[in-house]
């Protein structure tokens, strides 16, 4: 055996013997529980960063830990690959997305082979390859024949130079396109949706069968969704044979309604808007559709709006109020309306006063004194209805039910409950995505791709080096198909679907993932399902997590899953952040090595420079790249230090000296299991019998405070970093004990090596077969603590004078209170402060202490 640990010397040999013997693979004991433990897959860029390292560390050791106690374990790994960032690449290097993607996946499986991870490679997907994009053709097919996938119009930002739909990233501050810098115009275009709306009460329910997820998460996502009770009314317009409809949640203000507020895209804004306004409204609509949805509705921006020169009734009070449109209201959300009641809204309180509009109380505190005084601000809290006909007098939480009933009489309005969750737009006017599998005929309208002629393949003589990536859109005779149903010439739908649509079901695939008959076989997937452990981060909260929600309640109700959940614990990993330089006169980040720790200056301006830590970027110049890592010190040492530092869920500050003590700590337990080979004194299999000396017994007791300490701090919250803490302790135990020559010692490395297996495989690998085995120690059980070993004989008790310790002596763990006294009297310790004395008071802390209280 090698005297010096030499990690490059070991780790890539132990890779290569488990894929020979396909260790990780999916097990078929179907007698065994199973687990199932997934990190969400990523993005294939081009190059891991420590973010991937330390959510797949963390996986990685859940699923190792597992394994050894006795469950079959599916881990896999896949590729989130369809995307803007290829066709990115594509413009700046003129080659198609897919070599690019594909090259970034085999940087990247080959970097996440060096460290390790026990993945099933056999499941390997990815989100690109026409044998896994079928079938998320397939699923968008059964969401068509459920009735949850259909066309409507939909704004969007469009780049009137490229002639292409770009996300909202896409739009800068100004408004402008970041490919071609032209201003973005909001456009209506026929888009494609998924009717997520239609679960909105059960994926908003079901989150409380989620025990297994941080309460944050969960909130998050409740928030998202942001169910509402209230009321839908309608507000007739003078003139016209049309209703507004507004939902509101404070339908007990209805009579101080003093004015309505069309979305600037609402279909009757044109249809209210007076001869005399239309100039100005029209140049409104036109400024208005240059802004993005988030700058029209941004709380610190002043709120614009304008008159449409329109009128409507307000049906309860029977007065005329003005219709205007303003650009916080849109129509995408709720029924693209509002009413103003500004006496008892904020937002409107502030918009009437700026616009001179009237302001009507019907809500007063119950001791007001002065009800008719012009309010200074808007009053928002529950209280007595005054001006309210009927209501007069009633508590508005009361007047809420009745004024509700009451518009159902008289045919104004119902009660209706609304939630913020809006459908899902799922087409994208891009080429790096699955195509949507539809055919647009002429006489049969919309006919879905027949199964059989699955996938629909992107085309790839498509040209890149024109400093654009075309839309199939902008494709010639791509389109141009036969429609299925009758024949006749039809088009084919040119949009892709939106990337989420990928990542929302790939954990179903896992567990059947070579199946090219079927999406998944239900057989193999429910029998998996669902993920017993999810790891990922905070960033994925809402719509990923929401989206594959909604995906298996889908596929539930088409009779392919049996269960209502995917995932059911879930693990959010805080982020990796590295020392970070900024000039805080300019802003600018500076690299960390331009810079001396011991005295940060800008090197080319030589001002003092802020220090902090931030999460790691490109940008900040403040990464660390895990091969370095890996080249200097090994994969076990980036793994170790990676699980040491923080808890999981916590930020975890990147520091090179830690870095090179876990490294430290890898070379401490190498010598030991050198020493101990070397000495020859005992074998690993000799049992532990006979009467055991103290140390022996310690030492014992130390073995088995480790296996229950790391076990349990590998369940519930999975306190990593302590235990790898316990793992020093025992390491420092074996290295301090005087029963090195014991069968017990012997106990104790094996336990040593058994207990490091999941946090650094292959150190751990190495030194098990160098102690005499022949099989891989990640198939060994778990090692179980023996609750007589865990027991004392002894104690150590604390002697106190005054409260103040003057030392410790030994005494058997099982001595009462009158033995403590009497040991504690007797002992030399307590002997040099209370000889002569009065003892006034002995206080006794059972396997604690004695104090003695002196006069």
């Amino acid at each position: 055996m090698e005297s010096r640990y030499n990690p490059a010397a070991i780790e890539e040999k132990w890779q290569q013997i488990w894929a020979d013997k396909g260790l990780y693979q999916i097990s078929t004991e179907t007698d065994k529980p199973k687990f199932y433990a997934l990190s969400m897959f990523p993005y294939p860029s081009g190059n891991l960063h420590m973010g991937h390292v330390r959510n797949y560390t963390i996986t990685d050791v859940i699923a190792r830990v597992r394994r050894m106690q006795g469950y079959r374990v599916l881990h896999p790994m896949g590729w989130d690959a369809f995307g803007l960032p290829a066709e990115n690449a594509a413009i700046q290097r003129g080659i198609h997305p897919a070599k690019w993607t594909y090259q970034n996946i085999a940087q990247m499986r080959s970097e996440l082979k060096r460290l390790g991870l026990s993945y099933d490679w056999n499941c390997e997907l990815a989100t690109c390859s026409p044998d896994y994009y079928k079938w998320t053709q397939w699923i968008f097919l059964q969401f068509l024949q459920a009735g949850l996938a259909y066309q409507k119009e939909a704004a969007v930002n469009w780049d009137p130079i490229d002639q292409t739909v770009l996300a909202n990233e896409q739009v800068d501050s100004e408004g402008r396109s970041w490919r071609s810098g032209a201003k973005v115009e909001r456009k209506l275009l026929r888009q494609w949706f998924f009717k997520i709306t239609d679960y909105a009460e059960e994926l908003l329910n079901d989150l409380d069968k989620l025990t297994g997820w941080p309460e944050r998460v969960k909130l998050m996502q409740a928030n998202w969704i942001g169910k509402s009770v209230g009321a839908y009314l309608e507000f007739p317009v003078v003139g016209l044979d049309e209703k507004i409809g507004v939902f509101t949640t404070r339908p007990d203000t209805v009579y101080g309604v003093t004015y309505v507020v069309l979305a600037p895209e609402h279909p009757l804004t044109p249809k209210v808007t007076t001869a005399d306004q239309k100039a100005a409204v029209d140049a409104f609509i036109k400024e208005v559709s240059a802004e993005s949805e988030l700058e029209r509705t941004a709380e610190d921006k002043p709120k614009r709006g304008i008159p449409t020169g329109g009128k409507a009734i307000n049906p309860f009070t029977g007065e005329e109020i003005p219709i205007w449109i303003a650009d916080y209201v849109l129509y995408e959300y709720g029924t693209g309306a509002v009413m103003g009641v500004p006496a008892h809204d904020t937002r409107d309180f502030q918009f009437a006063t700026e616009q001179n509009l009237p302001i009507q109380v019907v809500i007063v505190p119950a001791d007001a004194a002065d009800v008719k005084a012009a309010p200074k601000q808007a009053y928002t809290d529950p209280g007595i209805v005054v001006n309210s006909d009927l209501f007069n007098g009633m508590e508005s939480t009361q007047a809420k039910k009745e004024i509700i009933k009451y518009a159902e009489k008289q045919g104004w309005g119902k009660a209706r409950i609304q939630y913020r969750l809006r459908d899902w737009l799922i087409s994208r006017q891009r080429y790096w995505g699955a195509p949507i599998p539809v055919i647009h005929c002429p006489n049969c309208g919309i006919v879905p791709v027949p199964e059989k002629d699955l996938p629909v393949l992107l085309p790839e003589d498509v040209d890149f080096t024109g400093g654009r990536v075309p839309s199939l859109a902008q494709l010639q005779g791509w389109a141009d198909v036969p429609c299925p149903t009758c024949g006749t010439s039809a088009k084919r739908e040119t949009d892709t679907m939106d990337t989420f649509i990928d990542s929302s079901w790939y954990f179903l695939r896992f567990p059947d993932a070579k199946n090219e008959s079927q999406v998944f076989d239900p057989a193999k997937t429910n029998d998996w399902m669902p993920v017993d452990q999810y790891v990922g981060g905070i960033e994925h909260a809402i719509l990923h997590l929401l989206y594959s929600r909604f995906f298996t309640k889908v596929l539930r109700d088409r009779e392919l899953l049996n269960f209502d959940e995917p995932f059911q614990r879930l693990l959010t990993q805080g982020m990796v952040q590295g020392l970070t330089y900024i000039n805080p006169t300019t802003g600018k980040y500076i690299p960390s090595a331009l810079v001396d720790p011991a005295d940060p200056k800008d090197p080319e301006t030589g001002e003092k420079l802020e220090v902090s830590y931030k999460t790691m970027s490109k940008s900040k110049y403040n990464g660390v790249a895990p091969e370095e890592v890996i080249n200097k010190y090994g994969a076990d040492t980036a793994r170790m230090f990676i699980l040491f530092k923080a808890p999981p869920e916590k930020d975890l500050e990147w520091d090179d000296a830690d870095v090179e003590g876990q490294f430290r700590f890898l070379n401490r337990v190498w010598r030991l299991v050198v020493d101990f080979v070397e000495s020859g004194s005992a074998k690993l299999s000799a049992p532990v019998t006979g009467n055991l000396t103290k140390a022996e017994k310690d030492l014992r007791r130390a073995i088995h405070i480790a296996i229950k300490e790391i076990t349990e701090d590998l369940e519930g919250e999975y306190q990593l970093n302590t235990a790898v803490s316990e793992l020093m302790k025992l390491s420092n135990a074996l290295g301090d004990t005087s029963a090195k020559d014991s069968p017990v010692y012997a106990e104790g490395i094996e336990t040593l090596i058994r207990l490091l297996a999941p946090f650094a495989p292959h150190v751990a690998e190495e030194l098990w077969q160098n102690t005499g085995h022949t099989e891989s120690v990640h198939t060994e059980a778990w090692p179980k603590a023996d609750p007589t070993a865990l027991v004392a004989d002894e104690i150590t008790l604390v002697i106190q004078v005054l409260g103040k310790t003057r030392g410790t002596i030994t005494v058997p763990a099982d001595s009462d209170r009158n033995a403590l006294e009497k040991y504690a009297r007797e002992s030399e310790v307590a002997q040099r402060f209370i000889e002569g004395k009065e003892i006034k008071k002995v206080i006794v802390v059972p396997g604690k202490l004695v104090n003695f209280v002196v006069g």
